[in-house]
């Protein structure tokens, strides 16, 4: 069973491949890395869900198999929830990941460390057609760092503190990031489905 992941991101991929390869599902697991041919995918909703949702049928439409998709950002307290869906692009299309973070951290200057809450939120979608899908959300509690800190993961990871560990995601392993995250709490509900899912479309 062909199971394709609707992204290009390496550290997605990586950290999609580490939960659901380990639940020994019988799945094949692809990505657009194997299908060349569909190029950027819109993400013209307003929404995490819908977001996540249009990426989804746009990938089984094209490809014709089951698709994994997620929508996911960095929602900040003191900012209304922004940079939300825009996170990718919150200092302008094409923006890099440094230039995000430089971005974020210049609009939080002036908040005391105390009022910098902040969370990661993903919505995942499995998707077979316009009637065969499900849902699922993970949330990541945590506060906007006041400098860059490690090395690993990608994206908000250097500048987003986990309080409980107490150290910033990018310093985080993939196994200890994949105990906590917002994207692995998403997964690990949605990975429960992925047997009956299928079971059901075949």
């Amino acid at each position: 069973m062909d199971l394709i992941l609707a992204t290009r991101n390496k550290g997605k991929i990586k950290e999609i491949e580490n939960i659901i390869l380990k639940k020994n599902l019988n799945i094949n697991l692809l990505s657009l890395k194997d299908f060349p041919e569909i190029s950027h995918i819109p993400e013209p909703e307003e929404t995490f869900e819908g977001n996540a949702l249009y990426k989804a049928r746009y990938v089984c439409e094209r490809t014709g198999c089951v698709t994994l998709s997620d929508d996911s950002g960095l929602e900040v307290d003191a900012l209304d929830g922004r940079p939300g869906v825009y996170s990718a692009r919150f200092a302008g299309d094409g923006a890099t990941d440094e230039e995000n973070n430089q971005k974020l951290l210049k609009a939080m200057e002036d908040i005391p460390f105390n009022r910098r809450g902040a969370q990661f939120r993903c919505v995942m979608v499995l998707y077979a057609n316009t009637k065969d899908y499900v849902l699922t959300q993970g949330i990541w509690r945590g506060k906007i760092a006041l400098k860059p800190e490690g090395n690993q993961g990608f994206g908000y990871d250097p500048i987003f503190f986990d309080e409980n560990l107490g150290k910033c995601a990018a310093m985080l392993s993939i196994d200890e990031k994949n105990k906590v995250s917002h994207r692995a709490k998403a997964l690990e509900k949605i990975s429960k489905l992925i047997k009956p899912f299928f079971d059901m479309l075949f």
